[in-house]
């Protein structure tokens, strides 16, 4: 099981939420507006800085500075049936330098 923190999803990539690093106030926010452990979470949207973005949880898009999304850890979508797999290129096979239309 692969775990990384929030704040290093990439754009369109989707993770599940496995602990919750923060205590106090912060938790009980984070947990308020439905990120709880076994939740999915989608990267939507990163400003150029990357700093804040915006994830979809539960229906919702919501902005979350990357200091807070840091002390979210999460497990990616497929990281845990076979984490050997190779990540799909959205574009073409780019180690042979061919694109979808065969060029």
């Amino acid at each position: 099981m692969a775990r990384v923190a929030l704040d290093a999803l990439h754009r369109g990539e989707r993770a599940r939420v496995t602990v919750l690093l923060t205590r106090n106030a912060m938790r009980r926010r984070l947990l308020d507006i439905g990120l709880t452990p076994g939740t999915w979470v989608v990267c939507e949207l990163k400003s150029p800085s990357g700093d804040p973005a915006a994830y979809r949880i539960r229906g919702a898009l919501i902005a979350l500075r990357r200091a807070d999304a840091a002390q979210v850890l999460v497990e990616p979508e497929g990281t845990r049936s076979n984490p050997n797999e190779r990540k799909k290129v959205a574009y073409g096979d780019r180690r042979h330098g061919k694109n979808r239309a065969g060029g």
